[in-house]
């Protein structure tokens, strides 16, 4: 590493010092203690954040019980796993839950810190874990919900998504390599046309390109000729990130990678960034703020120098050239006979009682297989067609629909000021909610992507959506109330882009007729005429 890394803690701030004083990861092995000592006698850096590097995250608004996150590569679960997650969750409780997070990812709420070595062991007899799953590392990597179902993918990223865990990780196990990143660290590896993963909005997206390569050959009577031939591989995009002080959307690398090329340009990639990337101002330590000051060529550089080779210039464009699919409903695999069947979960939360009947599900009419998607949602796959009938009559999917409603289909929600000490708002009772009386005045044709998130950091992407809610306190009657500021424009699939925010400031008490107007008046809603009597 450079001196960025080492500089005295004199100069360092107060997240870089207690970094320097002690590796995350070195709380593995207090554990034990931990559990034995109490949330309340443990030392406050190690509970509110050192416990963030094996995944365990103190909440002020929930003391005593907190909220853990897994690391579920390209969101597949086993029956097995989803029923130790649910077996998790059962003890603790009525208001224990699980989220589906917007990176394919589950969170547990209602944790007790003494029961986390019993729970840790769980986790890695069926191969789960959850290093390094928060604070300065890279965080859950998205790939295809769809990856080796889809006829129409160009390429199973499954493996990839898994190898590049396995180097991040050490294999789940903890890796100090990449445990002292400036910030977070978002990756994303995508083989299908839609941009399942919304590569724009990642610190370093792989995208489907073909590159043209010619080839010289010789041949008998005809003289020296050329061939092209297509070889698959992925452009490159950095720096795509949310925050509080800024949005920005990922930039080409104009660079070209093989398959087999992206575990060691991920590692070349972020180990730039763990030497170079900005440490002193944290609202500046994301990969974007390094490229800013070295500029695009110079970081190229860079990274080629770390990976000890040049890189190939971009494909001149990429395959992202469908719009984006939602994975709701009955479709055919690419394995004749099987189908894979999308669950619409509200807003994304789960009980321990439905983690078990997707479980049960996911082993009686399928291969035992799970899959979480970036709109919060569960796919069953392999589903022989001599079995759907009957899974469709399956009490679950009297919850977890298969047909919701246009503007429930597309609901996102981050977690809000329920469980979430960072939110500024509740988001999803209250989603959930105006949805329902939307719902029930309005006629749509299409569904609309409303996404809810409860501050500023962003965790429901309100700048990716049709219409975006950003949780923010505002002033009415001399009072400080709940509030939103608004948000349009952001398209995902291809084209994709980000929204901005079009309208301030306004209370959540007065935020129904504002949507029903914008839904009218962008969306073609028309108001339902009351019921005859």
């Amino acid at each position: 590493m450079t001196d960025k890394t080492t500089t005295t803690t004199a100069s360092l701030n107060k997240f870089e010092k207690f970094k320097a004083e002690k590796d995350g990861l070195a709380i593995k092995a207090e554990i034990e203690n931990f559990a034995n000592l109490g949330w309340e006698n443990m030392d406050e850096i190690d509970r509110d954040h050192r416990l963030k590097w094996m995944g365990v995250f103190f909440r002020p608004v929930t003391p005593g019980k907190f909220m853990m996150r897994m690391r579920i590569p390209n969101g597949i679960l086993t029956s097995n796993q989803m029923r130790v997650l649910a077996e998790v969750l059962e003890r603790y409780g009525d208001d224990s839950n699980a989220d589906i997070t917007t990176r394919q990812n589950l969170q547990l709420r209602g944790i007790r810190i003494e029961d986390l070595p019993d729970i840790f062991n769980r986790f890695h007899a069926v191969g789960l874990t959850t290093v390094q799953s928060g604070m300065d590392n890279v965080r859950n990597i998205t790939g295809d919900p769809l990856a080796g179902l889809d006829a129409d993918e160009l390429f199973d990223t499954t493996q990839l998504v898994q190898q590049v865990q396995d180097m991040v990780t050490n294999q789940g196990e903890g890796n100090c390599e990449f445990s002292n990143l400036p910030r977070k660290f978002n990756i994303a590896i995508t083989g299908g046309r839609d941009n399942s993963v919304h590569a724009e909005i990642n610190d370093l997206a792989f995208v489907p390109a073909f590159r043209e390569q010619g080839e010289k050959r010789s041949e008998e009577n005809h003289g020296e000729q050329q061939t092209l031939q297509r070889n698959f591989g992925f452009n490159v995009l950095v720096g795509g990130f949310f925050s509080a002080k800024r949005c920005e959307a990922a930039i080409p690398l104009n660079a070209w990678v093989p398959p087999e090329d992206v575990v060691a340009l991920c590692r070349a990639i972020l180990e730039v960034y763990r030497d170079h990337g900005l440490r002193a101002n944290r609202q500046k330590a994301r990969l974007m703020w390094l490229i800013d000051e070295w500029g695009l060529e110079k970081f190229r550089q860079e990274v080629e120098k770390q990976l000890g080779k040049s890189l190939m210039s971009a494909a001149a464009h990429d395959e992202i050239n469908w719009d984006k699919r939602d994975c709701i409903g009955v479709h055919k695999q690419k394995q004749p006979g099987l189908n894979y069947v999308g669950l619409h979960v509200p807003v994304g939360r789960l009980y321990a009682e439905d983690m078990f009947e997707i479980a049960r599900l996911a082993e009686v009419y399928g291969s035992g297989e799970i899959r979480l998607t970036l709109e919060q949602n569960v796919i069953i796959p392999h589903i022989p067609n001599s079995r759907l009938a009957i899974f469709l009559t399956e009490p679950l999917l009297n919850r977890l629909t298969i047909n919701p409603e246009p503007l429930t289909r597309s609901l996102v929600s981050c977690t809000g000021a329920q469980f979430c000490n960072f939110a500024l708002i509740e988001t999803k009772n209250r989603a959930l909610a105006m949805i329902k009386v939307l719902e029930a005045e309005l006629k749509l044709t299409r569904p609309v992507r409303i996404h809810w998130t409860g501050c500023p950091n962003s965790c429901g992407q309100p700048q990716v959506a049709d219409i975006g809610l950003m949780g923010t306190k505002v002033r009415k009657n001399g009072k400080a109330v709940d509030g939103v500021d608004i948000y349009m424009g952001g398209k995902v699939g291809k084209d994709a882009q980000l929204g901005t925010c079009v309208i301030k400031s306004v209370p959540c008490e007065d935020l129904l007729p504002v949507l029903r107007s914008l839904l009218i008046e962008h969306f073609g809603a028309q108001v339902e005429e009351p019921a005859m009597v």
